[in-house]
């Protein structure tokens, strides 16, 4: 795309974090933008105090999880702004399962796959269609992570696993979309450490009865805190890109049509090189990287 204003965007787990920086960013842009989060009251702040700043922004709560839910996020984006040129498949979710992956509960699983991959492919779903129908530039951005992107982090398998779907995902779709000649380009992106900051490590507020707790915790939540603690520990401090300049990536990125969206904070290169080096040399994964689940 060669210019983003006057253009239209939708961002998925806009009510905070990431997806809010990336709104504002939008708005600043000259686009007109639809935050959609399933936290109805968090949504309406943001909302509000986007319009304050004179930002033209709409809300939608939308529960990703459900391809009807989307449907109706584009509904409404279209009857709202006649349009979308840039969708944001963002929305995610950590599952705070508890022990090692044999011990966690199916619901773990099916909430981590039904918001963090099929909440993209439900995106895709419901707005690529309209974007080949009109034929205009436009882009496609799902939010994946170093976590699982990259490679995994042997604690948190289900976040891993959805966000390693989410690169796959992507590649598929810019082939495909490459294939029939499409004006839509397609990136996914590696946010960084930043993510969790973001309330991450807080998504079971938001986790419905669908995908309930099937037992009791035997443990508190992990916390942010506890595990920028434990990374110190070990050795490794975590190193932050504030969300404002992960959003100026994105925005940089569409503009250049570039896949692979990487703020500075996401040193993968290293463990990239391993990774592959492992796959070449029939090796072990010794490159895995150690936190507490």
């Amino acid at each position: 795309m060669k210019s983003l204003n006057g253009k239209v965007a939708v961002v998925t787990g806009g009510g905070g974090g990431l997806g809010r920086a990336m709104g504002e960013r939008f708005a600043a842009e000259g686009m007109k933008v639809v935050l959609a989060d399933v936290q109805a009251e968090l949504l309406d702040t943001t909302v509000s105090e986007c319009r304050a700043r004179g930002l033209e922004v709409s809300g939608c709560v939308t529960d990703v999880t459900k391809q009807e839910s989307v449907d109706a996020l584009r509904d409404f984006t279209l009857s709202t702004y006649g349009s979308v040129n840039v969708v944001c498949n963002n929305a995610g979710i950590g599952a705070g399962a508890e022990g090692r992956m044999w011990e966690h509960e199916l619901n773990d699983w099916k909430w981590a796959i039904a918001v963090n991959m099929m909440g993209v492919i439900h995106g895709i779903n419901s707005f690529v269609p309209v974007m080949l129908e009109h034929g205009e530039e436009s882009h496609v951005v799902n939010t994946s992570s170093g976590n699982g992107g990259v490679s995994p982090l042997s604690g948190t398998p289900q976040y891993a696993a959805t966000k390693a779907a989410v690169v796959t995902v992507s590649e598929c779709l810019y082939a495909q979309l490459q294939e029939v000649g499409a004006r839509i380009g397609v990136s996914v992106l590696f946010p960084g450490p930043n993510i969790l900051r973001t309330g991450l490590f807080e998504s079971w507020r938001s986790r419905t009865a669908e995908f309930a707790k099937e037992r009791p915790r035997k443990t508190p939540y992990t916390t942010v805190e506890q595990l920028e603690a434990q990374m110190k520990a070990a050795g490794r401090e975590i190193a932050y890109t504030p969300v404002e300049e992960v959003a100026g990536v994105v925005v940089d990125g569409i503009l250049a049509d570039t896949f692979w969206m990487m703020p500075a904070s996401e040193r993968g290169d290293e463990t990239m090189r391993l990774r592959y080096e492992s796959m070449r040399s029939r090796s072990n994964p010794s490159y895995l990287r150690q936190v507490p689940g």
